[in-house]
């Protein structure tokens, strides 16, 4: 299969371990990987933040981006940025009336998956250990962000993934699927609310005893992972892409080797 991986901007600009991750994941499988060189923002954070037509231009630019018929389905490890492109790009285009950038987005927004979405659903993968040679031999907790749990309705997919990794020990998260506080442009809007909440993620994410609470998007572990460190707490973060990847021969960073700060 051709794959297509969208990078998202965060992971690009922040933590491109993850998006290296993900290749070497799907390589693994068999996988040819592309990469759409015009590929930028999203646009999620204007749409969420009522920038429409600032978001237009930016959802126009990802659809000519991914609009060829070069590749079999496109993949983000990013539950928040898939949940734009499958849900908000095609809203943009019906607001301004463009019935082409519609049946663009439509279509791309089909074929693009958050990466346990198309290593469960499309690649049958239930047992990373086995299928992908995952290993990691280390406590850690789990957080389910909230557009991948609310509009991609992930469900335990990302949960289950983790689970199946080789050596691994995943002790179940407190309030696991309450918010971490950080929602974009939110946590920058209302800054005492998001910090309440994320003073909570902190406190349930330290009952447990872990190293290293994992999760599906980099924007809330880069959240989650500044509290934790402000806290002193000696728990971080880590992409599940990177715990997926990581092999006996090739292993990721364990827990204490990343708490000099967070590292999605």
């Amino acid at each position: 299969m051709r794959i297509a991986l969208f990078a998202t901007c965060i992971v690009d600009a922040m933590y491109p371990q993850t998006a290296q991750a993900t290749v070497r994941i799907l390589e693994r499988l068999g996988h040819e990987i592309i990469f759409p060189a015009g590929q930028a923002c999203c646009g999620q954070m204007h749409i969420n933040s009522g920038y429409l037509d600032e978001a237009k231009p930016v959802v126009e630019n990802h659809a000519r981006a991914f609009g060829a018929d070069d590749y079999d389905v496109a993949v983000a490890p990013s539950g928040s940025c898939v949940a734009s492109v499958k849900h908000q790009h095609p809203m943009i285009a019906r607001r301004y009336g463009d019935a082409g950038l519609e049946e663009r987005t439509t279509a791309i927004g089909a074929r693009t998956y958050e990466l346990s979405q198309l290593l469960t659903d499309v690649l049958g993968i239930t047992d990373a250990a086995a299928q992908l040679g995952s290993h990691y031999p280390h406590q850690v907790t789990y957080h389910s962000s909230c557009h991948g749990m609310r509009l991609l309705k992930l469900e335990d997919r990302q949960l289950d993934l983790l689970r199946s990794v080789g050596g691994i020990e995943v002790t179940e998260l407190p309030e696991a699927d309450q918010c971490c506080g950080f929602g974009g442009t939110f946590a920058l809007k209302n800054a005492e609310v998001s910090s309440a909440m994320l003073a909570d993620k902190v406190r349930n994410i330290e009952s447990t005893g872990a190293g290293l609470c994992a999760g599906g998007d980099a924007s809330c572990l880069l959240h989650i992972g500044g509290g934790l460190s402000r806290s002193g707490s000696p728990a971080t973060t880590l992409h599940l892409a990177r715990i997926l990847a990581s092999t006996m021969q090739d292993p990721a960073p364990a827990p204490e080797s990343l708490r000099s700060g967070a590292r999605a």
